[in-house]
């Protein structure tokens, strides 16, 4: 007679596995994805202005010309040809970069994470605006680093608060996306991304610049990156994207660093998948020489949908409310009168067939909890009208 014993327990997970969880805007759209529903808790471009036709051509030219090289294994660093494009547009928009520059990754937020490899030890301080992009805090926190909000207004960061930050926490470096910031759509003025670029120049300390969204801009002129501004070029590292303008599917991105730490970040990406597809560098490389076209219709559109998010939002939020008109991008920032709960009154809103992203989760610390954001890209102007008729109806239920 054989005897069979109760399995053994497995080993338990990380520490860090149970430390963060999960997206709560993944989760919302979980919640969220009956069709009936209008969206605006996503950030997801809008899938009716994707080139198809073009990135399709791209794809077949490639193809047809290189399919050994193609379909082959790449550097780490990625294809010459497209760090070659992306460092003449750099240049060409006052931040002369040469390729070798350039690591590109597998969306902007691979490079957080390879970042995230190269700097922090757990127990290390970062500091990062309020509101934060989400998934930054995400990816900070799985690092095990400890997170600090830096004080800021409507301009972004104080740079006042900042100094007495460095010198009582000696961080790693400070995270922000100052142009249409996720989730606020703030700009930072030049005269303050100035400030910061001198601060951390004098402190030694690292910026991570993060700019998803430069592109989407509908008023106004453009600012220059931070890393652009004197003292900046040994000390910022600028991230960019092609989700938000060609098509997040293609899961492109790229990282402008200083030698040392872009050395690093590709060894932290051999790791993570070796490189970044070949065939989708490839085709976005040859992409760019329409891509200017291209994103010019999308802001375009943008811009009309933004004025109708715009013009619809005094009748569909209570009394008292108070909202942003940002430049460009794809977020609006309101804030609620107390006592409004925009995390509690989620549910209820949802069951309007409409929904959005409660403030909280993008706070390190001390959220408020009457904000929300709205993205404005992904419906249309009539679309967005019902569905701001919808949230007044949730919010007044």
């Amino acid at each position: 007679m054989t005897v069979t014993s109760a399995p053994a327990a497995l080993p338990p997970l990380a520490a860090r596995a149970h430390a963060v969880g999960g997206s709560p805007v993944r989760e919302i759209l979980a919640v969220t994805a009956r069709p009936e529903v209008i969206n605006f808790a996503g950030g997801l471009p809008a899938p009716e202005l994707f080139d198809r036709e073009g990135i399709a051509a791209a794809f077949r030219t490639v193809l047809e010309e290189s399919p050994e090289r193609a379909l082959q294994y790449s550097t780490t660093e990625g294809e010459p040809a497209l760090r070659s494009g992306l460092a003449a547009r750099a240049t060409a928009q006052g931040l002369p970069t040469d390729p070798d520059d350039l690591l590109v990754t597998t969306g902007s937020q691979q490079a957080l994470s390879l970042l995230a490899s190269a700097l922090i030890d757990p127990g290390d301080t970062v500091l990062v605006e309020s509101p934060c992009y989400l998934a930054a805090l995400q990816v900070f926190g799985l690092a095990g680093a400890r997170i600090l909000p830096v004080p800021g207004d409507a301009d972004g960061v104080d740079p006042a608060a900042l100094e007495e930050l460095i010198r009582a926490e000696r961080p790693k470096f400070l995270y922000l996306v100052p142009t249409f910031q996720n989730p606020t759509g703030r700009t930072m003025p030049a005269v303050r991304r100035a400030a910061l670029a001198t601060t951390a120049a004098r402190h030694g300390l690292w910026i991570i610049e993060d700019d998803p969204y430069g592109e989407l801009r509908y008023d106004g002129e453009r600012v220059p990156w931070i890393a652009s501004f004197p003292g900046a070029a040994d000390r910022v590292v600028l991230l960019g994207s092609f989700s938000k303008v060609m098509a997040p599917g293609l899961r492109l991105g790229w990282l402008r660093a200083p030698g040392a730490l872009r050395r690093a970040c590709a060894v932290a990406k051999q790791a993570a998948d070796l490189h970044t597809p070949t065939l989708n560098q490839l085709a976005a490389a040859r992409y760019l020489d329409v891509l200017d076209d291209h994103v010019a219709s999308v802001r375009a559109v943008y811009g009309a949908r933004r004025d109708a998010m715009l013009a619809g939002l005094a009748d569909a939020l209570p009394a008292g409310s108070t909202w942003n008109r940002p430049e460009g991008g794809m977020f609006l920032w309101a804030r609620l009168p107390e006592p409004y709960d925009t995390t509690a009154l989620l549910r209820r809103v949802v069951e309007h067939d409409v929904a959005y992203v409660p403030g909280e989760p993008f706070y390190a610390a001390d959220p408020d909890r009457s904000t929300l954001r709205l993205c404005f890209v992904t419906q249309t102007p009539e679309e967005i009208a019902e569905g701001l008729r919808r949230l007044a109806a949730g919010l007044s239920g």
